[in-house]
C-alpha cells in the first residue's frame, strides 16, 4: 500500500513533514521566474492536453454544509495537523474536489537554499518552500495575445501506483521591449545595518543598483531610503534624463552603521513612493535587506498596518530583495505574500546584475492584479489529490470569485507553474479535472477568466519520459521535498527518488539540455545527497 493512504485513509502516513510546491513562476518586481525565454525548461512534447467530458467550471457555491477537508497528518477530519505544521500534507477528497490559491511567483526559497548549500550546510527544511523550487525555472508554455493568462495543463505518471504529477502552467504574454512599456517610479528601502557590511550584502546591492541606474530610461524615475536604527530619506524621486550622476553618488555613498529598524524603512519608503508617485507610471517599492530586523517593529503584520493606507489607496506593490547568508526568511516572504508583492534572493555578482539590471528594466508594469487559480477535479476520476505548495497562500473555495480578497501580482513575460500529487480511480477514462484563472485588469480592476482543462489519457507516460519542461519542473519538486524530509533520503510526494537516483537524473537533464540554470540545479542536488 502506497504511503498516501486509501480511500478509507485518506491522511498521509509518517510522520515526516510533507513539502509542497506549487506556482509560479517567476521573479521581480512582479515575480519573474518566467521569460519569454524557454530555455531552462521548454516542455518539448508536453502540450495543453484537451479532451474527455465537457470541462468542468470553477463552482461559484460555497464549501457545502458537512464538507470537510481531511488533514493528512492524522486522516481526522479537521485536526488541523498539517495545517498548523505550516505544510500543504491535506488530501481533498470527495465531495470537496476544490483547490484554490493566490499566484505567488516567489523564487528566494530555491536561491537561499542554493547559498546555503554552497556553504557546506543544509536549508532549515522550514525555508524551504517547493513552489518557489519550480517557479525558479522558465518555461516554454503558450502565451496569449493579450492581457491576462494563457492555461496549460498535463502530466505524467510517478513511480507509485495509480498516482501521477499533474501541472498547471500559467503564462502571461511576452514582454515589451524596454522602449514600449510604461514609466517606472521605483522607490529603493536599502538596509544598511551593521549586519550588511558583511561581503555579498551592501557591496552587491550597489554595484547591481549602480548598473540598472545607467540601463533604465531618461523618463524612468528613482528614490533611494535608508535604514538602520532610523530611516531617511537619501533621494527623494528624481527622473533620471540628465541626473544619473545624482543617483549613482546616492548609491556610492551608502555605508553600513548600527542596527535595523525595517519597520522604520518600510514606512518612510511608502511615505517617499506617495510623495514621488506618479500618474500614468509604474510605482514600485523594493526591498533589498537580509531582513534580520532587530529595532523597531520586527512583526511583519504590524509594519504592513503602518504602510496600509499607502499600499491599498495607491496600489503600490512590494518587491523583496534578500541578500546575506543569515537572511530573515519567514519575515520577507510575509512581507511580501502580505504587501501584495514578490521576493527573491541573490547571493552572487551575476544574481544581483541578473536582478536589477535585466530583469526589472523589462517587467516592470502589471498585466494582472489579484490573481487566484482555482482547479476543479472531477470526482468520477480522481480519488486524491494535494496541491504541492503555496501552504500560505491558500483560499477558501468561496472566495474565488470575491474580488475582495487579495490575490497575486503578476507582470508580462511570467510563467506560473502549480503541481499537483493526484491519484486516479482503477480504470479511470475521460476529464479529470479543470483549472481557471481569474485576474483583475491592472487599471480597471475589471475581472477576467481563462480556463484549460486536462484528461485521464494524458497520464500514460513515465513521468522521466516526458517533456522537459515537466521533468524539470518534477525534478524541481522532488529535490524540494527531499529537503523537508529527514536524512533527506527520499520524500512524501508519490515515487519520490532518493537524493541520489534525483541527482543522476538531473545530471543527465542537466547534460543534454546544456542549460547553465539546470547544470546549477544538478550542482545542489549532488551536493544535499553529499550532505544529507
Amino acid at each position: 500500500m502506497n504511503r498516501y493512504g486509501t480511500d478509507g485513509k485518506r491522511g498521509l502516513r509518517g510522520a515526516t513533514a510533507l513539502l509542497a510546491l506549487t506556482l509560479a513562476g517567476g521573479l521581480l518586481l512582479t515575480g519573474c521566474g518566467g521569460t519569454d525565454d524557454g530555455s531552462n525548461g521548454a516542455k518539448d512534447t508536453a502540450a495543453d492536453s484537451r479532451g474527455g467530458s465537457a470541462p468542468m467550471p470553477a463552482p461559484d457555491r460555497p464549501r457545502g454544509e458537512g464538507e470537510q477537508r481531511y488533514d493528512g497528518g492524522t486522516g481526522a477530519p479537521g485536526s488541523g495537523e498539517g495545517e498548523k505544521n505550516g505544510d500543504s500534507r491535506e488530501i481533498a477528497p470527495d465531495p470537496d474536489h476544490l483547490s484554490t490559491f493566490a499566484l505567488d511567483v516567489d523564487t528566494a526559497s530555491y536561491g537561499y537554499a542554493r547559498r546555503t548549500l554552497s556553504e557546506g550546510r543544509l536549508p532549515d527544511p522550514a525555508t524551504v518552500r517547493p513552489e518557489e523550487f519550480v517557479n525558479s525555472f522558465r518555461q516554454d508554455y503558450d502565451r496569449p495575445d493579450g492581457d491576462g493568462f494563457a492555461v496549460t495543463v498535463d502530466g505524467a505518471r510517478t513511480d507509485d501506483e495509480d498516482w501521477s504529477l499533474v501541472r498547471v502552467g500559467l503564462a502571461t504574454r511576452p514582454a515589451e521591449r524596454q522602449s514600449e512599456r510604461p514609466p517606472a517610479a521605483l522607490t529603493f528601502v536599502i538596509d544598511i545595518s551593521g549586519s550588511m557590511g558583511e561581503p555579498g550584502r551592501l557591496d552587491l546591492a550597489q554595484e547591481a543598483l549602480g548598473t540598472m541606474t545607467d540601463r533604465l530610461r531618461d523618463d524612468d524615475s528613482v528614490a533611494l531610503v535608508t535604514f538602520s536604527d532610523e530611516a531617511e530619506t537619501v533621494l527623494p524621486m528624481t527622473r533620471l534624463g540628465d541626473h544619473r550622476g545624482r543617483v549613482h553618488d546616492a548609491i556610492d555613498g551608502l555605508e553600513p552603521t548600527d542596527s535595523t529598524n525595517l519597520g522604520a524603512g518600510m514606512e518612510t519608503g511608502y511615505e517617499t513612493a506617495v510623495e514621488g508617485r506618479r500618474e500614468g507610471a509604474t510605482n514600485r517599492v523594493v526591498l533589498v535587506s537580509d531582513a534580520l530586523a532587530n529595532t523597531g517593529d520586527t512583526d511583519a503584520d504590524t509594519i504592513l498596518e503602518r504602510i496600509a493606507t499607502e499600499r491599498r489607496e495607491h496600489g503600490i506593490t512590494l518587491f523583496g530583495v534578500g541578500v546575506g547568508s543569515d537572511y530573515g526568511d519567514a519575515l520577507m516572504e510575509r512581507l511580501a505574500d502580505k504587501g501584495d508583492g514578490h521576493t527573491t534572493y541573490v547571493s552572487t555578482t551575476e544574481d544581483a546584475r541578473e536582478v536589477f539590471s535585466e530583469q526589472l528594466p523589462r517587467h516592470i508594469e502589471l498585466t494582472a492584479r489579484d490573481a487566484k487559480a482555482q482547479v476543479a477535479f472531477d470526482p468520477e476520476t480522481v480519488a486524491e489529490f494535494r496541491l504541492v505548495g503555496y501552504d500560505n497562500r491558500q483560499v477558501a473555495d468561496e472566495d474565488f470569485r470575491d474580488d475582495r480578497v487579495d490575490g497575486g501580482e503578476v507582470g508580462p513575460g511570467h510563467t506560473v507553474t502549480a503541481l499537483y500529487a493526484v491519484r486516479t480511480r482503477p480504470g479511470a477514462d475521460g476529464h479529470l479535472a479543470t483549472a481557471t484563472v481569474r485576474w483583475l485588469d491592472p487599471d480597471s480592476r475589471t475581472p477576467h477568466e481563462e480556463s484549460g482543462d486536462v484528461a485521464s489519457d494524458a497520464l500514460d507516460g513515465s513521468v522521466w519520459e516526458s517533456g522537459r519542461g515537466l521533468r524539470v519542473t518534477a525534478t524541481a519538486a522532488y529535490f524540494a521535498d527531499a529537503l523537508r524530509s529527514p536524512g533527506g533520503d527520499g520524500g512524501s510526494l508519490p515515487g519520490a527518488p532518493g537524493l541520489s537516483e534525483l541527482s543522476e537524473r538531473a545530471d543527465g537533464l542537466a547534460d543534454r539540455t546544456e542549460n547553465a540554470d539546470l547544470r546549477e540545479l544538478a550542482e545542489a542536488i549532488e551536493e544535499a545527497n553529499r550532505l544529507a
